[in-house]
């Protein structure tokens, strides 16, 4: 504890006497100034006990002595020494009865006491005070480094908890808490989550204050919280709450600033380290994709534990701005795998390994070129976290941009159906297929199951293939405009019908003479026969394709 007013009263040494503010020598004392101008207070900062003689003060006079006392306690001055002996040999009752007017503890200092011996009992007292700080400091920073060494980030919280009398918590990249302790703070620190979120746009490292006794927010909770963010690159990959019911001291700044040092160690990968994580990675995908799976086993060894051997989805990403880079991505995993993927790609990236990391599963996240590979387990978080990921995307998208495109990068992905090592390169081709499908519906996310079970007509929403529908059946609209017949709709009735000219006929209201009629004259003006079947499907792709929405 710092020096108090009380503490120098109790000094043997000094032999104080009080004479105002009795209720109030609980106070910490900065430092102790000694000064005899009439208006000192320019010259304080707040916190120091001032001492006088009354050499240039009318100490007598109460109004001067009301002035001069109100001041100093306005400036943040905790206590007033007043010598005897010197100036005056007792201390002024206009200046006892100001002192108690507003509050401010008064000394009495005696002649046979110099301020100098004060001056260094405050002094010797901040400097041990200072030195407990330290020392406590390092035996925290030796406990957390322990605790960390044998039980990891939860073991560092809940010594920090301990260290500064409060709780303390661990969020991921994208603001989720991922350990607190004691256990109740979970979700006292889960309300906190929009303000790691805030603190995470800033560059590292950053720091903030939230909560306290103004948090009408929640009243319940009047905690002051410190939030830090942890990592070393620009964008932090987690951050750090320390909740407290006051303003941390020195020894618990010193147990906090340890812990941030430590949690950054254990949570952030060397860039080294993780380029070479990376290369794995992309090795271990490039070997299940070609076939090779006993050799991606060997080369993970653990470090993807059961996710090799359990049925798993791939799932194939890019951004719009890498389209409008390259049009030639393809399934090929040698393209630059270092560094993390930017944008779009890197928020997909940071909402799967959270996701994993939580549910405690493994996952391959790998840069390809332009394109992002995750590779995760089926059924598992990290799959839907992406798939989540995509939704919200494909909410916050306005009508006109989905169908249209826009300015803003957008991200485009498509999962494959779950599958096992052996069948990894076909995984990545249906992931491919739903990326492709993705793109030319306008959605931010196709799965390959639906696209296998649900219709192909959508599949000809686009241009080229409306280009030949229109040439096809263009001779046969030019013949109907002239308004000898209605060629494009007796096809139609005719090839839903399965070529049955009574149903046909029927539908169009007319004999199935005059059907028959109409058909030779579709196979005059196309020059090609009906009898054949890819005849037959060409023009009811077209007629599908060409149809009004």
């Amino acid at each position: 504890m710092p020096p108090t007013l009380a503490s120098l009263v109790h000094h043997s040494a000094l032999k104080l006497t009080v004479r105002a503010g009795e209720d109030r020598l609980d106070v910490p004392v900065r430092w102790a100034h000694v000064s005899e101008l009439a208006d000192p207070v320019p010259y304080m900062e707040g916190g120091e006990l001032l001492l006088i003689t009354a050499l240039k003060l009318d100490a007598e006079d109460p109004e001067a002595m009301h002035r001069y006392v109100k001041r100093l306690a306005d400036a943040g001055v905790v206590g007033l020494g007043f010598a005897v002996g010197v100036t005056y040999d007792h201390v002024p009752e206009a200046l006892v009865h100001a002192a108690r007017r507003e509050g401010l503890p008064l000394l009495e200092v005696p002649r046979r006491t110099p301020f100098l011996a004060i001056s260094k009992a405050v002094s010797a007292a901040i400097a041990a005070d200072q030195y407990r700080a330290v020392t406590a400091g390092f035996a925290a920073q030796r406990e957390l480094t322990r605790r960390t060494l044998t039980d990891g980030p939860e073991g560092l919280l809940a010594a920090l908890a301990a260290q500064v009398d409060g709780w303390a918590a661990l969020y991921d990249a994208a603001g989720a808490v991922v350990a607190a302790a004691p256990e109740w703070a979970g979700r006292r620190a889960a309300r906190l989550t929009a303000d790691v979120q805030r603190l995470r746009e800033r560059p590292a490292p950053a720091s903030s204050v939230v909560g306290g006794a103004g948090n009408t927010e929640h009243p319940e909770n009047a905690d002051r919280v410190e939030l830090h963010s942890l990592g070393t690159s620009r964008r932090p990959r987690s951050a750090l709450a320390v909740g407290t019911a006051a303003a941390l001291g020195t020894a618990e700044r010193y147990a906090v600033h340890s812990a941030i040092a430590l949690l950054t160690l254990t949570t952030e990968r060397s860039r080294s380290l993780h380029e070479a994580v990376l290369r794995i990675d992309a090795a271990v995908l490039r070997m299940l994709l070609a076939g090779e799976p006993d050799h991606a086993r060997t080369v993970a060894g653990d470090l993807y534990g059961g996710l090799l051997d359990a049925p798993f989805r791939i799932i194939v990403a890019e951004s719009s701005a890498a389209r409008t880079r390259t049009s030639t991505a393809t399934s090929d995993t040698g393209g630059d795998t270092g560094g993390d993927p930017p944008g779009t790609l890197g928020a997909l990236a940071e909402a799967a390994e959270s996701a994993a990391a939580r549910s405690g599963e493994a996952v391959l996240v790998v840069p390809e070129g332009e394109r992002l590979v995750v590779l995760a387990t089926d059924g598992g978080a990290a799959v839907a976290a992406c798939v989540e990921h995509a939704s919200a995307l494909e909410a916050a998208r306005p009508v006109s941009e989905s169908r249209a495109g826009g300015d803003e990068e957008s991200l485009v992905l498509g999962l494959s159906a779950p599958s096992g090592p052996i069948a990894a390169s076909a995984a990545y081709k249906q992931a491919e297929q739903a990326l492709s499908v993705a793109r030319r519906r306008g959605r931010v996310c196709v799965e390959h199951e639906h696209v296998a079970a649900g219709s192909v007509l959508p599949l000809l929403a686009d241009d080229a293939v409306r280009a030949f529908a229109d040439g096809l059946l263009r001779a046969l609209r030019d013949h109907d405009a002239t308004g000898r017949g209605d060629l494009v709709a007796s096809v139609r009735a005719w090839l839903s019908r399965h070529g049955q000219w009574d149903a046909a006929a029927a539908d169009l209201g007319v004999h199935r003479h005059t059907l028959r009629y109409r058909m030779r004259r579709v196979e005059e003006i196309l020059g090609r026969s009906l009898d054949d079947p890819d005849v037959r499907m060409e023009l009811w792709l077209a007629l599908k394709a060409t149809a009004p929405e």
